[in-house]
């Protein structure tokens, strides 16, 4: 398929990203084709989780799904797939259950001889690669279209732990029982995190976020030490890579949920992305206060907010914009969740949190 793409239309999202003043909020969601839309769930009715992801047909119609529902309401697509398919690729089972849960994981540092050697990311994930070029077409220029990645240490944690967990304890283990052999590892992850990530500027993202999902499991200093080289790592070698090879520049984001102590947040606002991701648990004038004009940000309304009815959707909205852009016109800011929307969101009430940003976030609205 052409990697020749129809021109942008609307550029919002990039324009905050690079820190650019904007007429409103850029917004978009985290998880935004998921389970709480009833089109997403007919498709899964019928199709495995990992099937959807690997069929670049189906990946695309769920990709697009939000932006057909909430035309011109929402300035992103993300494309559909999940931060596990790097585990797959280094030679590990995944299954989905309907959490994801890793059969044969990682008890010792012994078992990482298990892993292949090297990972061909044509190879192994060349169906993501189909599927953003693919939705790059379909979305004919209407919003731009978001690649993603697992961080290292996030993704380390889910194939030492076997899935999901309340306390990490198998993965945290691992940090301070085989220190040297953690670091390793979690950059043999980065390495291939960074091929995965120029491979989807070429096959047509135009910005790129890395979840670090489990970030708030650590201590300022274990992130520090575990988590922050390995990003540092891919956004210096991603950049590097697209530059050597001239990829069209894209926004980096980086989405450490819950490293909101003041040392997290200054190390993150010098790790070498554009946005920083923020969770609803610090308020935003305290993290702009914190990161100063060196990166723009993205969030940071609380999931539950949505189940909390019309009148407290729009007051709390209307409280975030007050926070991030206070009476000036929006400035280096992305509208969004703290974290991903729930399965049990009602689409409508989805639907008004969006005009609420349009609304609250506009340079014209006067608090």
């Amino acid at each position: 398929m052409s990697h020749e793409f129809p021109p942008l239309k609307n550029d919002l999202l990039l324009r905050a990203a690079r820190g650019e003043q904007t007429e409103r909020a850029p917004v978009w969601v985290m998880r935004q084709a998921g389970r709480y839309l009833p089109e997403f769930r007919a498709v899964r009715a019928n199709h495995e989780f990992f099937e959807i992801c690997r069929t670049p047909e189906l990946a695309t119609e769920i990709t697009v799904q939000p932006i057909r529902r909430y035309a011109g309401l929402i300035d992103a697509a993300i494309i559909f797939s999940d931060i596990l398919v790097i585990p797959q690729a280094m030679g590990m089972e995944v299954l989905m259950n309907p959490a994801p849960s890793f059969p044969d994981p990682l008890n010792t540092p012994a078992d990482i001889a298990k892993l292949r050697s090297s990972v061909d990311v044509d190879k192994e994930l060349g169906y993501v690669f189909a599927a953003l070029t693919r939705t790059r077409h379909e979305l004919a220029g209407a919003v731009p279209l978001i690649g993603f990645s697992g961080a290292p240490w996030t993704l380390f944690a889910y194939m030492v732990e076997g899935g999901g967990s309340k306390t990490l304890q198998k993965a945290k283990s691992w940090l301070f029982k085989y220190p040297e052999e953690s670091k390793a590892l979690i950059l043999r992850i980065a390495d291939v995190c960074v091929d995965y990530l120029v491979g989807q500027v070429k096959a047509g993202a135009q910005l790129l976020q890395i979840f670090d999902s489990w970030a708030n499991e650590l201590s300022p200093h274990d992130f520090a030490a575990f988590s922050l080289p390995s990003l540092q790592h891919i956004a210096t070698s991603v950049r590097a890579r697209i530059a050597a090879e001239n990829l069209p520049s894209v926004p980096l984001t980086l989405f450490a949920k819950g490293a909101n102590a003041h040392e997290s947040l200054v190390a993150c606002a010098s790790s070498g992305y554009d946005v920083l991701g923020l969770d609803w648990c610090i308020d935003p004038s305290d993290a702009r206060a914190v990161v100063q004009d060196r990166v723009a940000l993205q969030g940071n309304l609380d999931p539950n907010v949505l189940y909390g009815g019309r009148d407290a959707i729009e007051r709390e909205v209307k409280r975030m914009c007050r926070s991030f852009r206070g009476t000036a016109a929006p400035k280096a800011w992305i509208a969004n969740l703290g974290h991903g929307i729930t399965p049990g969101v009602d689409p409508e009430d989805l639907k008004w949190f969006f005009e609420c940003v349009h609304k609250y976030s506009a340079k014209e609205y006067v608090f």
